[in-house]
């Protein structure tokens, strides 16, 4: 742990998993510094669209299920009341939590303005049009976002987290999708790299997930335990991996393929695991995290960021 509270940036590739090759070598590179593993996700509904999915899944990220259920009008409890449903808001959730996400996603930025955060767009963040700026601009402005300037570290900051979010097919500075993530995960590591102010208080996470899956299609990406249980009368208490587990009871939709991919790094904070490359290969043999659902994700940064009480609350 560190001796000071860290500052946040995630980088969330939704559904750019799939995509990556040995030429996004920051990734890679990334990656074999970081501490790796999976993020478990619950089947999708069987009538959701696309958008409807990249809404649902990030809510899964951030811990805002039950709140996107209630604002697309879906009971989630028995003793629901008929008044007008209010989510919590990210600082009051985790102590005061400054947050934004950067999107240009219409239907995610609406649900990110009613959980609290400030909803930003790349060209706010840079001030300009992003196709004419290099990323290593771009990954400055997201620093500066984070207090952190010319490789100083300022006393107070705009934001405490900031997630940026890119989808499928966008576009930026000519790169497309997660060509884009790859260079700027190149820029801020140059920016960060140990030894740096910026370095001991970023604690950058990169999250890759799968967008649509198929059962059929998606099963190699299993992240089910596949231990023999021989003695069928021991099967009752055959251990259960935590990820299923909630409050003490099974989980009841663990989508057992397909999880999100995540790598976070913070100079002296995280562990370093034995990954070397960005793939679903590698995080299951050689992954130190292995997995927890991804709705607890948001509350292991902010326990980094010291505005959660312990780790995983």
């Amino acid at each position: 742990m560190a001796d000071k509270p860290s500052r946040a940036l995630v980088l969330y590739g939704d559904g750019l998993a799939r995509f990556i090759n040995p030429t996004h070598t920051h990734l890679h590179s990334f990656a074999s510094r970081a501490c790796c593993g999976f993020l478990s996700l619950p089947h999708s509904p069987p009538s959701e669209n696309y958008d409807a999915r990249i809404v649902r899944e990030f809510a899964e990220l951030v811990d805002a299920s039950e709140a996107y259920l209630n604002l697309n009008g879906v009971e989630i409890s028995e003793t629901q009341t008929q008044e007008k449903y209010v989510a919590a808001t990210i600082s009051e959730r985790f102590m005061g939590m400054k947050a934004a996400v950067i999107s240009d996603d219409l239907r995610l930025k609406s649900l990110c303005d009613k959980l609290g955060f400030t909803v930003l767009e790349l060209n706010e963040v840079i001030g300009s049009i992003i196709d004419q700026v290099e990323s290593s601009v771009l990954a400055s402005k997201l620093l500066e976002l984070l207090g952190f300037q010319q490789g100083k570290t300022l006393e107070s900051s705009q934001f405490d987290l900031v997630i940026l979010h890119v989808g499928a097919g966008q576009r930026t500075n000519g790169l497309k999708d997660l060509d884009h993530v790859n260079r700027l995960v190149g820029d801020l590591m140059q920016m960060a790299h140990p030894g740096t102010e910026v370095g001991s208080r970023l604690h950058m996470s990169v999250v890759l997930s799968y967008g649509v899956v198929c059962e059929d299609g998606d099963s190699m990406y299993s992240i089910a335990d596949t231990r023999p249980e021989n003695n069928s009368k021991l099967s009752p208490i055959f251990p259960r991996q935590s990820y299923t587990i909630k409050e003490g009871k099974p989980r009841p939709n663990v989508r057992q393929f397909c999880p999100m991919l995540v790598a976070q790094w913070q100079n002296a904070v995280t562990r370093k695991d034995m990954v070397e490359a960005y793939s679903y290969k590698d995080f299951k043999e050689r992954g130190a995290n292995l997995v927890i659902p991804a709705d607890r994700f948001l509350h292991e940064v902010a326990f980094k960021m010291w505005k959660a009480p312990k780790y995983g609350a």
